[in-house]
């Protein structure tokens, strides 16, 4: 490796941890990385960040973002995030705390983490209730129209959420789906103020749900965590009077992922 060879002074990054610390600063911006703000960060060669970015998106860890120019995390990357998630110590205290708020609350909680295309449902512990929305482990559900996917819009930088929202027609999955991106980012802005968001029969007829997020250790979403219901059973205002007892929970949750 000739273009590394005047990098290797004490204190250098050694060569088998240069792709992982790679990976880990892009995971902790949050956002699309440019090689420019990598080589910065990790004082490393342009050929080097390069080779080491080819090398991550050819194996599905990294992938390019929609300029073309930028990196995120790739399909393998998030896989690992939610396998390490999904280990079975930090899942049965998660689902210790899900079932203490299923119980205050008397309906269904759903923990979500954001995929590429929309969140997708980690943990779930369902109502006692016969009458149930059945969202399974494993399922997709779209960003516009759900709370989990409101609340993961909501702290996007505006031109990502721009390029989100114009990327393909908007599905109206009901009456109240939103689809006009103006009325979409008004929703944003007023989830972002409130710290929480909801879902009045956007995405299905007749449910409620409401969302707050899980953070990591640098104050950014992580997670979120839901509660819906049957709209027959408790309508919005009944289900937002339990915010207190989901932001309990969603801290809890937070403190179990940093610990």
């Amino acid at each position: 490796m000739p273009d590394d060879q005047h990098f290797e002074p004490t204190g250098q990054i050694p060569t088998n941890l240069r792709l992982l610390l790679l990976m880990e600063e892009v995971v902790k911006r949050g956002v699309a990385v440019k090689p420019s703000d990598l080589i910065e960060a990790l004082g490393l060669p342009k050929p080097t960040v390069h080779r080491l970015l080819q090398t991550a998106e050819a194996e599905g860890f990294l992938q390019r973002d929609l300029d073309g120019r930028s990196y995120g995390p790739g399909p393998r990357l998030r896989a690992l995030a939610v396998s390490t998630m999904s280990s079975e110590h930090l899942r049965t205290a998660r689902l210790t705390i899900l079932r203490g708020v299923a119980e205050q609350i008397g309906e269904t909680c759903n923990l979500a983490t954001p995929d590429r295309e929309g969140m997708i449902y980690l943990d779930r512990v369902e109502t006692e209730w016969p009458l149930r929305i059945q969202l399974p482990i494993g399922t997709q559900v779209p960003f516009h129209c759900t709370a989990s996917g409101k609340l993961y819009l909501s702290t996007m930088r505006p031109h990502i959420l721009r390029s989100i929202l114009s990327a393909r027609p908007l599905e109206k999955r009901t009456e109240s789906t939103l689809i006009d991106r103006d009325e979409i980012k008004a929703e944003l802005a007023l989830t972002r103020e409130r710290g929480y968001a909801t879902d009045n029969e956007e995405f299905m007829s007749g449910m409620t749900a409401l969302a707050v997020p899980v953070l990591d250790g640098q104050g950014k979403l992580l997670a979120t965590l839901s509660a819906h219901a049957p709209l027959q059973r408790c309508t919005l205002s009944e289900l937002t009077a339990y915010l207190p007892v989901l932001s309990k929970a969603a801290a809890d949750l937070t403190a179990l992922h940093m610990g």
